[in-house]
């Protein structure tokens, strides 16, 4: 759990229930009684009449969870934020398509943490390589919803997930208050950039679940903190790659997950 005013923040994507779900979850559960984190945002979470995979998760461990999607017309799964401090308000929004075939979206909530209100957004972008201004679009937009639900007296807000975008990329950039995109600049705090090691890839063909889509080792899943504020609120403690391996020869998901201790 948190030290004194600092928020643990985990992020993962699940690869929804690709074989082998059951070795997986018990790697991921394992995982998560190790970190303890305060707080997980996870991407492609299947949220089933007889299968909620969220809730799989966080059985016994303590968490709160938050869930939403964006409909059935093409992914059946979405995005959900477990918390150990309660939820006290959460909303999803659809995102941006383009003109393409994917129904992303974004999915806020409002948690009670012991050092304020914290609002939390987990998101999950367009995959395709050449879907970099699809991704623009919807990370412009999910700083409107960021916006428009922003009060001042929260606490500086996080945002997490898988954005299937490089670090170089307009997209983060654009986040990280590097370009305007044409408009007004934004500046979140790209965790891993901040206090991290290493290069965080997190999508790795030593993992042979990421092996199999031919791509290349890149760092493309991110915690984000927007901030310091005027209260020097919202800063980047620490941050590690986490689930970089095997259990008994099972690996958590096909990307590797984030994990950064925020401060606020």
């Amino acid at each position: 759990m948190s030290t004194p005013r600092t928020a643990k923040v985990l992020t993962l994507n699940l690869w929804n229930r690709s074989d082998p779900w059951e070795e997986r979850l018990a790697v991921i559960r394992a995982g998560l009684e190790r970190m303890q984190p305060d707080v997980v945002c996870l991407q492609e979470v299947l949220a089933l009449p007889d299968f909620d995979q969220a809730a799989a998760i966080a059985d016994g461990l303590g968490y709160a969870v938050a869930f939403g999607d964006a409909g059935s017309d093409h992914y059946l799964f979405g995005n959900a934020i477990l918390s150990r401090w309660p939820v006290l308000a959460s909303e999803s929004r659809p995102l941006p398509r383009c003109g393409t075939h994917e129904n992303r979206l974004v999915l806020r909530a409002l948690l009670d943490s012991p050092h304020g209100r914290m609002p939390v957004l987990c998101t999950h972008l367009n995959w395709r390589f050449e879907q970099g201004h699809v991704r623009v679009a919807q990370v412009q937009d999910i700083v409107r919803f960021a916006d428009a639900t922003f009060d001042e007296g929260h606490l500086p807000a996080v945002l997490a997930g898988d954005f299937n975008a490089e670090p170089g990329s307009d997209e983060i950039r654009y986040l990280r208050g590097f370009t305007g995109l044409g408009g007004p600049c934004v500046h979140f705090v790209d965790c891993w950039a901040a206090a991290g090691l290493g290069d965080g890839a997190t999508f790795v063909r030593r993992n042979p679940y990421a092996r199999t889509a031919n791509e290349p080792d890149r760092r493309i899943d991110y915690v984000f903190v927007r901030g310091p504020n005027d209260r020097l609120e919202g800063s980047a403690e620490a941050c590690e790659v986490a689930f970089d391996g095997p259990v008994d020869g099972a690996w958590a998901s096909d990307h590797l997950g984030v994990f950064a201790t925020i401060g606020f």
